[in-house]
């Protein structure tokens, strides 16, 4: 099946408007941006950063060969310049764009292609996304380490590239559009080793100029991007260690342009209250779920009473409260918006004596002692310091572990260090629109491995299978039977109840006068959180 796409300039206005995209058509090459974060960033590595921070980053400074439109979910090619895929869905056929550089002058061609599925999917890089590539024909024997290459990735020429898979995949575009697709170079990697994460070499829009560590980072556009006009930003310097309200008031004072950690929940009524910033405060949806792990390896959490238990004990309705009403509580891993959400699905009630008798019933009559760990920044603690409540009435004590981001990411990609994980700030939003990607990452067995983001280190082999058969389900009339399918892994998830979904929050931004853009872009749904590659500045004439 051949695909075709419109021009980049088509495409933005369809995606976003023929008068905003004109807008970024029209804007002057120059300026720069200030962007703040709290804490530093873990990694910029794309086979290994997997938080929302260092997101959309690594976009800017990597491609792959799908992407989105900027501020949609449509998918458009990237470094493909097409694509064949064969009548059975199992065989993919990419050509690649000629004369696409590396930040390091070299050409990029197919064997680099190959070079990055075959090192994203190799145990040793320990990264978090292998499992999307399940499906690519070789994977079990790269995942035993049987294998060191990917038998169904092969080089046809240096612009061509094939992949085989080993059953139909009705997500593989869409996989290859994530920062885990993101093309490499062989000599780079193996110059920094370990390192490549803190001195990352890709193909995209920025390069990273300078990195001072707990300081500072800055990127600057890249002079020979294979995109024409974009970016349009000379500079992006991320400011770290600023705390939000700090941020905030930078901002305010036109000494920042972007509070990378959003607008401080202290300060939310105020400034979205204020006519000054009713231009500048940015509001989107997002396909997001908030909620608690249990690691089930780790006593007493593998008996799903107790997780249970915990299910009806946690108010959902104070944890919005305490983010101004920013969200709705959530029953199950999928948000609503999610093809696969079940509405008529109640969940666990808030029930906390009920709670307390399915406690007795596992064996805890007077409860236990633990440890929830969770992102240190504003409102995260005190959301913990609610689930603290919410579990001492049952008669658990958990004692709060906050901790820098990477940490918590750290000590739930370890099967023995973090009982219980708060995930807000780091709270799972869609790699992609679909109920899938809910799945392998969080909450299959793909996903609990060392470095992993499955926190809960929950594995059901029966519903990863049930998973791979949804997925095998391509062919369009069969839509509405793999979203069925999709529901009733999702049900039975929560039947041993590994999380407790908390809720499912919209997210809100601010941006400085002197940027420009389409509001989508600062809170794309794909580049989260914000497409650095589309903002541009109203100060250069």
């Amino acid at each position: 099946m051949k695909t075709t796409l419109m021009t980049s300039a088509l495409a933005l206005a369809a995606a976003l408007g023929t008068a905003q995209a004109q807008d970024f058509t029209d804007a002057k090459q120059g300026g720069s941006m200030i962007v703040t974060y709290k804490d530093d960033v873990s990694t910029l590595d794309p086979a290994i950063g997997y938080d929302w921070q260092n997101w959309s980053m690594i976009k800017s400074l990597f491609d792959g060969l799908m992407d989105y439109e900027p501020g949609t979910t449509v998918l458009k090619k990237d470094l493909a310049e097409d694509y064949t895929i064969s009548e059975d869905g199992t065989v993919f056929t990419f050509k690649l764009r000629e004369g696409v550089k590396f930040h390091n002058g070299r050409e990029l061609t197919a064997e680099d292609v190959k070079y990055s599925l075959d090192r994203v999917t190799n145990p040793e890089t320990q990264s978090p996304g292998a499992g999307f590539f399940g499906s690519i024909e070789g994977y079990d024997a790269m995942a035993s380490g049987e294998a060191t290459s990917l038998s169904g990735v092969m080089v046809i020429d240096p612009y061509t590239v094939e992949i085989k898979l080993s059953r139909p995949d009705a997500t593989f575009l869409h996989v290859m559009a994530i920062n885990f697709s993101s093309v490499v170079p062989k000599e780079e990697v193996e110059k920094y080793g370990p390192d490549f994460g803190k001195n990352p070499v890709g193909s995209g829009a920025f390069k990273l100029a300078d990195w001072t560590l707990g300081q500072s980072l800055t990127f600057e556009r890249n002079m020979d991007y294979w995109h024409e006009g974009v970016p349009k930003l000379d500079q992006i310097t991320f400011e770290i260690g600023l705390e939000p309200i700090v941020a905030l008031l930078r901002l305010q004072q036109g000494q920042a342009d972007i509070p990378g950690d959003g607008i401080p929940p202290a300060k939310f009524l105020e400034v979205t209250e204020d006519p000054a910033y009713k231009d500048f405060v940015i509001e989107g949806g997002q396909l997001h779920t908030g909620y608690i792990t249990m690691n089930v390896k780790m006593p007493p959490f593998d008996n799903v009473k107790v997780r249970q238990a915990i299910n009806m004990a946690i108010n959902k309705e104070r944890a919005v409260r305490i983010i101004n009403g920013r969200a709705v509580p959530a029953n199950q891993p999928l948000p609503p918006t999610m093809p696969g959400y079940a509405p008529d699905y109640e969940g666990y009630p808030y029930d906390p004596e009920a709670a307390k008798a399915l406690l007795a019933e596992a064996g805890f009559p007077d409860g236990f002692e633990t440890e929830l760990f969770v992102y240190n920044t504003d409102p995260n603690p005190r959301i913990a310091q609610s689930f603290q409540q919410d579990l001492a009435a049952i008669g658990i004590t958990a004692e709060i572990r906050n901790l820098a981001q990477a940490n918590v990411i750290a000590a739930g990609g370890e099967p023995d260090q973090a009982p219980m994980i708060w995930s807000g700030g780091m709270a799972w939003i869609a790699d992609f629109p679909d109920p899938s990607n809910f799945y392998g990452p969080i909450l299959g067995c793909d996903g609990a491995v060392q470095g992993g983001w499955n926190w809960s280190w929950y594995c059901n082999e029966e519903l990863d299978a049930a998973a791979v058969e949804a997925d095998a389900m391509t062919d369009p009339a069969m839509a509405a039977e793999r979203e069925a399918k999709w529901r009733d892994i999702y049900l039975k998830i929560m039947e041993d109840a590994p999380w407790v979904p908390v809720f499912n929050e919209q997210r809100y931004t601010m941006r400085s006068a002197k940027l420009g853009g389409p509001n989508e872009i600062y809170v794309d749904p794909v580049h989260v959180p914000v497409n650095y590659d589309y903002v541009f500045s109203n100060d250069v004439q």
